[in-house]
């Protein structure tokens, strides 16, 4: 079986001891393709980077909206340069998180800049990779008057099943994480039943929201097999179908080739 994770953070210092280990148990897995996405410009540069010296790694560039203090009038021009390289396949990852920042004028700069970064999406033609946290309204509404003509994923979704219906008519992916497999994950098992199959992707986000049998530890792109595992219980379906579909669908989104 041929498994993608399509977002995750392997430049996270947590990875320095064994990253080549790291990897290699992801090929082990049958995880061929990972997707390893930039927060600041510098770790978007890293990302860039790290993506080069591994065959099967790609990466996304851009800037975090808990990070936007490092984004300045030169940004867009740095985010456009690394973006030019072939192993850059997305923007991402952006949005919105209203879950730490309280204050409105913050959050109308959080809204300011995601709608840079979804201009620099299109001027480079790439897909988008959005976090949003308890910001859904806001990131709908954004998505529907700014992103005509993209595409992209919604990140470790965490929103309603409604939301996830006005997504997926304007084309835009959810992404299934971790969560999925936990005791506590009330909604988000409605919503991987309803989902088409040709709107899912499965991530890890490591090293974060390790799913079960391995929640609390490191997260690894390994474990994305536990979350497609998951997906088949909860839809009835084989796990080999689950990874056809989500590997076709990361295919179709992210240009990515087996190199």
């Amino acid at each position: 079986m041929d498994f993608v994770d399509t977002h995750c953070h392997l430049n996270d210092e947590k990875f320095s001891a064994d990253l080549i280990e790291t990897f290699e148990r992801a090929k082990s897995a049958g995880v061929n393709r990972i997707i390893n996405f930039g927060d600041t410009l510098k770790s978007s540069a890293a990302v860039v980077e790290l993506a080069e010296k591994f065959s099967g790694m790609f990466a996304g560039v851009g800037i975090h909206p808990e990070e936007i203090s490092d984004f300045d009038k030169n940004s867009a021009e740095k985010i456009i340069a690394l973006a030019k390289n072939k192993k850059v396949v997305a923007i991402g990852e952006i949005g919105l998180d209203y879950y730490w920042e309280k204050d409105s004028e913050k959050r109308l700069q959080q809204q300011k800049i995601f709608i840079e970064q979804l201009e620099i999406a299109r001027t480079v033609n790439l897909p988008v990779c959005i976090h949003e946290r308890e910001a859904h309204g806001d990131a709908l509404k954004i998505l529907k008057a700014e992103a005509k003509n993209l595409r992209g994923v919604m990140h470790c979704y965490s929103g309603s099943l409604e939301m996830a219906k006005e997504l997926w008519k304007m084309g835009w992916l959810i992404g299934v994480d971790g969560p999925l497999t936990f005791k506590n994950s009330a909604k988000l098992p409605e919503i991987v039943k309803a989902a088409p199959q040709d709107m899912i992707l499965i991530e890890t986000d490591s090293p974060y929201l390790a799913p079960v049998p391995n929640r609390g530890k490191r997260n690894e792109p390994a474990f994305v097999v536990d979350v497609a595992k998951k997906i088949a219980e909860i839809r009835n379906e084989t796990l080999e179908n689950v990874a056809q579909y989500t590997t076709k669908n990361a295919e179709n989104l992210y240009n990515i080739k087996v190199e």
